[in-house]
């Protein structure tokens, strides 16, 4: 199984997160003449670096370019898979840097930011996932020719676009008609089915004219004519798709169905386990699906687990710092693992929480009540087990998980569930249909020809 480093390290490659800092537009190398050899032979300027593309106001080098492609390139190789044409994975790698770009400065006109703590927090989940310290997975970044800053850089700019996506799906709502049809579809007894699928999209921009649709068309069908051939779907996916996935070969990864558009749905029913779809149509363009692999599985459940927790939390504003709260709340922790104080009196006592009268007790927590740094150290905890100091945007809490149970969800809470699945069944339609309009709007200057 791969390391969470190596998959998100693969997710910034086939996402096109992997950006360098932006050099001059134009280097040039030119010896400096003194007066005294002024008229001698000029040494020609020689060119280390070219524009490949312009988006917006930034530009995109031709090194940045062969970073992405080696590192993509890589990829195939540790797969045993031939690399499409150099000039095909040329403009599909550029395209993802063009697209990853447009985001990227969404991001900043919107605000939308990763501080430094939340970075290094999620630098230090990496690090803990390939098990080493942070200073051993910073060694072994630069053990491999990888720059730590330039890393650090990269996975900034994966956050980032992760949540301009959740910025975009967050807006994607459920109606009750749906959310019926879904509770009829998935009845306490039909079985729950996980399917991996292959994808391919050939994008239909926005207001095409009727050449531009039969063009796009003639694409995916030169897509689906390679693959009834013979060629290898992760290849053609490079060579062919636009879809976010396409560089790691366009697996989408195991989903249940229920969290796939509908048009998926219907066509992965009829293939068997390697079968290829024919050409799908809506309104992002034509896709082309596989059907690397399908699971089945029980009901979907009904019955969930609760965690009953306390915590403690410090807020941080002018008075209180970031490693002032941090160190707070170490102090208090080592109090209670060494038995010298009770937990309910801390958090009567220090905690900024409207839980303190109450010793910091939250109740019973179903998952999602909480925002994901709190559940994810929760989830770890053993009953009576009490976290590290855990940052969330509400500051720092000291956690305590007091015991465990299945529950069943109220009917309240399977209908909020089974909007949540709608929505998550929409989402992936809706970003894409975004980014597509997003690169619709964007002033792109392509220079790759130029020499």
């Amino acid at each position: 199984m791969q390391s969470r480093f190596s998959r998100l390290m693969l997710l910034a490659v086939t996402a096109g997160l992997l950006l360098t800092a932006l050099p001059p537009p134009l280097v040039l190398a030119q010896t400096q003449l003194s007066p005294a050899l002024s008229n001698a032979p000029r040494p020609r300027a020689v060119l280390a670096d070219r524009i490949v593309a312009v988006v917006n106001d930034e530009v995109i080098t031709r090194r940045e370019l062969d970073e992405r492609v080696g590192v993509v390139k890589t990829d195939f190789n540790r797969k045993n898979l031939p690399p499409p044409p150099p000039d095909v994975l040329d403009s599909q790698v550029l395209e993802r840097l063009i697209t990853d770009r447009a985001q990227l400065q969404y991001a900043k006109e919107n605000q939308i930011r990763v501080d430094d703590a939340a970075l290094d927090r999620s630098i230090a989940r990496i690090a803990e996932d390939n098990h080493k310290t942070p200073s051993e997975f910073r060694d072994m970044l630069e053990q491999q020719g990888i720059p730590f800053a330039r890393f650090r850089e990269d996975i900034r700019s994966e956050i980032i676009i992760n949540r301009v996506r959740e910025a975009v799906v967050e807006k994607v709502t459920c109606t009750d008609g749906e959310i019926e049809q879904l509770m009829a579809e998935n009845g306490a007894q039909q079985a729950q089915t996980e399917v991996n699928l292959g994808h391919i999209l050939v994008v239909v921009p926005e207001n095409a004219s009727p050449e531009q649709i039969e063009q796009r068309k003639k694409r995916a069908e030169e897509a689906l004519a390679q693959l009834k051939g013979g060629a290898d779907f992760a290849k053609v996916s490079v060579s062919f798709s636009e879809a976010p996935e396409a560089l790691k070969g366009g697996e989408l990864g195991l989903r249940t169905e229920d969290r796939l558009p509908q048009l998926f749905v219907d066509a992965e029913s009829k293939l068997q386990p390697g079968e290829t779809s024919g050409i799908l149509r809506n309104a992002n363009g034509f896709h082309i699906i596989k059907l690397l692999e399908r699971k089945r599985g029980g009901g979907p459940k009904v019955e969930v687990e609760q965690i009953h927790a306390r915590h403690i939390l410090i807020k941080t504003n002018e008075l209180v710092s970031q490693d002032q709260a941090k160190r707070r709340l170490e102090d208090l922790r080592e109090r209670l693992v060494n038995h010298a104080a009770d937990f309910a009196e801390l958090a009567r006592l220090y905690s900024n929480d409207g839980s303190r009268d109450q010793g910091g007790d939250l109740g019973w927590i179903y998952p999602g009540d909480t925002v994901p740094e709190f559940e994810r150290a929760m989830s770890t905890l053993k009953p009576g087990e009490i976290s590290q100091p855990v940052q969330t945007q509400f500051g720092w809490h000291l956690i305590q998980v007091l015991e465990r149970r299945n529950a069943d969800m109220s009917p309240e809470r399977v209908r909020a569930a089974a909007c949540k699945t709608v929505q998550d069944r929409k989402s992936d339609e809706a970003y894409q249909e975004w980014v597509r309009q997003l690169r619709d709007r964007t002033y792109v200057d392509l220079r790759l020809e130029d020499r």
